[in-house]
C-alpha cells in the first residue's frame, strides 16, 4: 500500500519558517518527480514546488520562489519543503504528490499530473 506521510506544519506568525516533510511507504520515490501542492479555504490548488528524480531540477510557483526550497533524500525516501519568511497567504493545507515517472516539464506544477498524493498537514500564518 503506497503512502504518502506529510509532516512539520503548524502555527508561526508572519516572517517565520516551517519545514515539511513528505515521507512515503510502499513507493520508491527515489525515480520519481515530487511535488508540493497546497490548497486554502475557498480557493483552487496550487503546485508550489516541485523536484526532479534526482534532485537536479527544481521548479517554484512566482508566489513561493525565493522564499520556499524543495528538497529530497532518496536514501530515506522522503521530500522536504522549507519555508522562509511566511506570509498570511501561505496559510493552506499543504500535500505532496508522486509521479509515476519523471517530471513533466510543460506542466510540472499541476496536482493533476500526480499519481499519488498525501493527506496534508496545516500550515498557518498569523500576522
Amino acid at each position: 500500500q503506497v503512502q504518502l506521510v506529510e509532516s512539520g506544519g503548524g502555527s508561526v506568525q508572519t516572517g517565520g519558517s516551517l519545514r515539511l516533510s513528505c515521507a512515503a511507504s510502499g513507493y520508491t520515490v527515489g525515480s520519481v518527480c515530487m511535488l508540493w501542492f497546497r490548497q486554502a479555504k475557498g480557493v483552487m490548488r496550487e503546485g508550489v514546488a516541485v523536484i526532479s528524480p534526482g534532485g537536479e531540477t527544481t521548479q517554484y510557483a512566482d508566489s513561493v520562489k525565493g522564499r520556499f526550497a524543495i528538497s529530497r533524500d532518496n536514501a530515506k525516501n522522503t521530500v522536504y519543503l522549507q519555508m522562509n519568511n511566511l506570509a498570511p497567504e501561505d496559510t493552506a493545507m499543504y500535500y505532496c504528490a508522486a509521479h509515476a515517472q519523471g517530471c513533466n516539464w510543460f506542466n510540472p506544477l499541476s496536482p493533476g499530473e500526480y499519481f499519488y498524493w498525501g493527506q496534508g498537514t496545516q500550515v498557518t500564518v498569523s500576522s
